[in-house]
């Protein structure tokens, strides 16, 4: 039975993809930082992914029940709507702890158990390789890096014969659009710089945000990333169509409309 690590494994995606995993035949040691109760086939492991010192308590105890890892599901992430001039210190500094240095972190660690065929799979988002609108650069910019990561963490890992592949995934029906909603109702109460601004992105992203496939059906591409023979780097689902069509714009012109749109 291959064995496969899930970060994130209590989330919405995270859960899906271990239910899924579990389904095909594999051993799952699902990490979180809040966990449910064992079940068949499945290691809850409680783990703080910005906290090296509880990746390696976690690696314990993987490395004490098996030698091996097929493939490691990063799943782990926060989501952030700020604008870059109001939002907290704190808040810049754990959106990249979570998005970027956790995946990093577990990489590191874990990488003793990958062999040859081995698989890494991030999931970074639909912006990663866009140009990000108003209010939503910090999570953009996050996934961007993420994704950046796990290019050149491609470039090497492939001469250990392990494959890095990206799932850029669009809205995803999960509680963090829940959190993504809560996150835009405070920045366009606390704001103090873009107020129509802030009302106007609202009705965008509530659009934009409405248009979300299962937990179910990402679950079951992500399965088929790993499983894939000759895995890409990137793998898209649910894109956008409106922001696809925006970026495909010169950047003059991009700048132009979102400003004629969101500015009073």
């Amino acid at each position: 039975m291959k064995s496969v690590l899930v970060t994130g494994a209590y989330g919405g995606m995270g859960y899906s993809t271990v239910k899924e995993l579990v389904r095909k035949g594999y051993f799952v040691f699902a990490l979180d930082k809040k966990v449910q109760s064992p079940e068949p086939s499945v290691v809850p492991i409680e783990v703080d992914v910005t906290d090296p010192k509880s990746i390696s308590n976690a690696f314990d105890i993987v490395k004490s029940q098996t030698n091996e890892l097929f493939a490691i599901i990063h799943f782990a992430g926060v989501y952030m709507l700020d604008s870059l001039i109001e939002i907290a210190d704190e808040d810049f500094e754990k959106i990249f702890k979570i998005n970027l240095y956790g995946a990093f972190y577990v990489n590191k660690t874990f990488v003793p158990l990958l062999k040859s065929g081995s698989r890494i799979m991030l999931t970074t988002s639909e912006l990663a390789p866009l140009y990000p609108l108003p209010f939503t650069g910090v999570y953009a910019v996050s996934k961007g890096a993420l994704d950046k990561y796990a290019y050149s963490l491609k470039m090497e890992l492939q001469l250990l014969g392990i494959s890095v592949s990206v799932l850029r995934a669009g809205a995803v029906s999960t509680s963090m659009l829940g959190v993504s909603t809560t996150a835009l109702d405070r920045f366009c109460e606390n704001t103090t710089h873009y107020k129509c601004n802030a009302d106007r992105f609202k009705r965008i992203v509530n659009g934009v945000e409405t248009k979300c496939i299962s937990t179910e059906k990402l679950a079951k591409k992500a399965l088929d990333i790993i499983e894939s023979k000759r895995p890409k780097f990137a793998y898209k689902i649910n894109r956008n169509r409106l922001l696809l069509l925006l970026n495909a714009l010169p950047k003059k012109l991009q700048f132009w409309i979102i400003k004629k749109i969101l500015k009073k």
